[in-house]
């Protein structure tokens, strides 16, 4: 099982039912399409931050990474990436991954509890 969180760049929607709308849109355009689009300087520059906190998976040799899936940056596509973060350690992780969205302008989205973060 697995807590997923999506983040993009662009402008912070008014309310929750609003992101959910833009999710919606842009998960269907970027992940659901599978239009494997390079990621914008914003997302990759978030993803690596990501990774000065926590390895990445696939050089996660002390299982200590919260990632569920690797490379992070595979998850991204244009100006939208959508992660999985391994349950047990969802509620630190997603934390930091909103407060640091946030820190970099960007616009964090849990589409468990449909709403924006932080």
């Amino acid at each position: 099982m697995s807590y997923d969180l999506a983040v993009w760049d662009g402008e912070r929607p008014a309310n929750d039912k609003s992101a959910g709308q833009v999710f919606s849109d842009l998960y269907n355009r970027y992940i659901a399409a599978q239009m494997n689009e390079p990621p914008t300087e914003r997302i990759t520059a978030y993803v690596e931050a990501l990774l000065e906190r926590w390895v990445d998976l696939i050089e996660d040799e002390e299982d200590t990474s919260p990632w569920s899936t690797g490379p992070l940056i595979d998850e991204a596509s244009g100006p939208f990436i959508y992660f999985p973060m391994r349950w047990s350690m969802a509620e630190e992780a997603s934390a930091y991954a909103a407060m640091l969205a946030d820190s970099m302008g960007l616009v964090c989205f849990d589409p468990q509890q449909e709403r924006l973060r932080p």
